[in-house]
């Protein structure tokens, strides 16, 4: 069975944007973008992947979902569908399909009923949970795996990992890596 997996980058105090929605404190240079570039190539932006010769190979992600703040980060600057290499899901309550051009897909369904139908397909690789936090605690129960890029910053009134919702659940941590730019690249597998 496919895999819902969170990965996200995320400040010590647990914020993955500041209450504005900006991310701009995160570290977008440094040693730990070596294994971002490599681990992670399913999930840079089509712009990146072309602007630094890199093809996904979708062994990782094959599909990515996200709730509409997260989606519309791109639509200042004409970004419309950000992975193109990827199916991609945007969750809103608010929107309608014309909001969006194909092949993304604009889904005002129940998340959880989506991704568990997402989850039950017979092939593919991970899905990929993008954000933000309020899409990430409505799913908190369908999430497989936590790949968190802790940076070594604090935001204080943020975006919570999910959302501000009283999210429980144990998780297993399988790998850690510090790198000397302070980001620490963590892996947990949830345990049922």
């Amino acid at each position: 069975m496919r895999r819902l997996v969170y990965y996200v980058a995320v400040s010590l105090d647990g914020c993955i944007a500041a209450a504005d929605g900006d991310y701009s404190a995160f570290l977008a240079e440094g040693d730990h973008m070596r294994s971002v570039l490599g681990d992670f190539t399913d999930a840079l932006p089509g712009p990146a992947l072309e602007a630094l010769g890199l093809v996904a190979d979708r062994s990782r992600f094959d599909t990515v979902v996200m709730g509409w703040n997260t989606y519309a980060v791109g639509l200042p600057a004409g970004l419309t569908d950000p992975y193109p290499h990827l199916r991609t899901v945007v969750f809103s309550r608010g929107r309608t399909a014309r909001d969006v051009p194909a092949p993304v897909t604009l889904s005002t369904d129940d998340p959880v009923s989506v991704v568990r139908a997402l989850k039950a397909e017979p092939a593919g690789s991970d899905i990929w949970l993008c954000g933000g936090g309020q899409l990430a605690g409505a799913l908190h129960d369908e999430i497989d795996a936590l790949v968190l890029k802790v940076n070594p910053i604090t935001v204080g009134d943020g975006i919570g990992l999910f959302g501000g919702r009283a999210a429980t659940g144990s998780y297993a941590l399988t790998q850690s890596t510090a790198f000397d730019s302070g980001v620490v690249i963590s892996h947990y597998d949830r345990v049922r």
